[in-house]
């Protein structure tokens, strides 16, 4: 065993500098020399075959175990150098990714009973577990950061009022927030721009809090939620907004979504999508993280996107990638994790905190040194819904600013 593993680690890890301790003490060193060190130990021989005969499946599955363990460096600094390889894959794995790609429709088809099942798997955790990571306002999405030394609150808040000027909401307008989480964006809107905004969940956990939120924050006229799927709501509104919700629709169900947008959305009306995205086409899902973080889940490439948007007669205004983002984001929910990774083990043990570290070192890892992105897409029915010039964002921003000092908004989560 150490010698294939020492063959086949060799073969992959061509940049960068890790040494591995097998399980039966042998040691060895892979890369070229440069960068920081990382020290990794095999605790069993079933761990080594795991890794070598799925590595995205195995890899993460023994660390969540503890049968792979850092010793010098962390989880994130060995990721930092496995995802930083120039094969994607390391080449053994080819034939699983081939046979995960025959069937990905089948693993990303989302009906309402699946959408709402694979939602509760991961949404409807133990709030106290987001409130470890998040920002005040429980934004669980790539938040904007318009100078690198932006503290996570005010990125998320940046979030909030790019999309809201984007949307160049009206008073009055009737907005629709498709997967609303936690409230923070429906009552953002609702507060800044005098919106009547409708948002909708399938995490009951979410929706309890989103309604609290929206009764403390005396907006429960103004700004309601509803636990309810996106193809079932009842329209029409003016404004349409989606953040990290597209990632659970399932390619099978792009045309669904867009042609019930399009359906739902007025003929001077204007939406935004703001989703993660693949830069380098169509894929599959991670393994490890379909399993264990987001069944269901895909990240969708814009060439699958676009086409769709198309047939249900969109008209595609404006679209902007946001590059980076996601990786200051996922790299602040980590450390605040990380400073609090004690108390996720009483909420659950220690297994789930591994598994959580590896879940936000791996995503953070592959926006910084692979193919992920998040992108906006802005879409109307018609050319004239926006101004013709994106002046206006930055004009709109700034008026928001200005409403945000006058109102000075409460970032409080309720019950906290």
């Amino acid at each position: 065993m150490d010698r294939l593993l020492r063959y086949f680690l060799n073969q992959f890890i061509r940049r960068g500098t890790m040494t591995f301790t097998t399980a039966s003490g042998a040691k060895f060193t892979c890369g070229d020399g440069t960068g920081e060190p990382v020290a990794a130990r095999f605790l069993t021989t079933d761990a080594e075959r795991r890794i070598l005969i799925n590595p995205e499946l195995g890899l993460g599955e023994a660390y969540m175990e503890g049968s792979f363990v850092v010793e010098n460096g962390s989880i994130a600094d060995a990721l930092a150098i496995l995802l930083d390889q120039p094969e994607i894959l390391p080449r053994w794995a080819r034939l699983q990714w081939g046979l995960r790609y025959l069937v990905r429709h089948a693993s990303q088809f989302n009906p309402r009973s699946r959408a709402k099942d694979n939602v509760a798997r991961h949404y409807d955790l133990d709030g106290r577990l987001y409130s470890l990571f998040l920002d005040a306002d429980k934004q669980y999405s790539c938040a904007y950061f318009e100078t690198p030394d932006m503290t996570l609150d005010d990125a998320q808040l940046a979030k909030k009022r790019h999309l809201a000027a984007k949307l160049l909401i009206g008073n009055d307008d009737r907005v629709l927030d498709i997967g609303s989480g936690w409230g923070g964006l429906g009552l953002y809107l609702a507060e800044m721009t005098g919106a009547d905004v409708t948002g909708v969940t399938l995490s009951t956990e979410q929706l309890q809090v989103a309604n609290a939120r929206a009764a403390e924050k005396d907006l429960s006229r103004s700004a309601k939620f509803f636990l309810e799927d996106y193809r079932d709501i009842a329209g029409p509104f003016d404004r349409i907004v989606s953040v990290g919700m597209f990632e659970h629709v399932g390619v099978d169900f792009y045309d669904t979504f867009f042609r019930r947008c399009a359906e739902l959305l007025t003929d001077d009306g204007v939406m935004v999508l703001h989703s993660i995205g693949r830069s380098d086409g169509p894929d599959v899902t991670n393994p490890w993280i379909a399993k264990y973080i987001f069944p269901g889940g895909y990240i969708p490439a814009l060439s699958e996107v676009i086409p769709t948007i198309e047939r249900a007669g969109f008209k595609v205004c404006d679209i902007e990638i946001l590059r980076l983002h996601y990786a200051e984001t996922l790299k602040a929910w980590r450390e605040r994790f990380m400073a609090r990774r004690e108390e996720a083990v009483r909420l659950y043990d220690e297994r789930f905190a591994r598994m959580w570290e590896f879940y936000l070192a791996s995503s953070e890892m592959s926006f910084r040194k692979q193919y992920l992105m998040n992108f906006q897409i802005q879409l109307a029915k018609r050319h004239g819904a926006v101004p013709i010039t994106r002046y206006y964002i930055t004009d709109e921003e700034a008026r928001l600013r200005g409403v945000e000092r006058g109102k000075r908004p409460r970032l409080q989560i309720a019950g906290e």
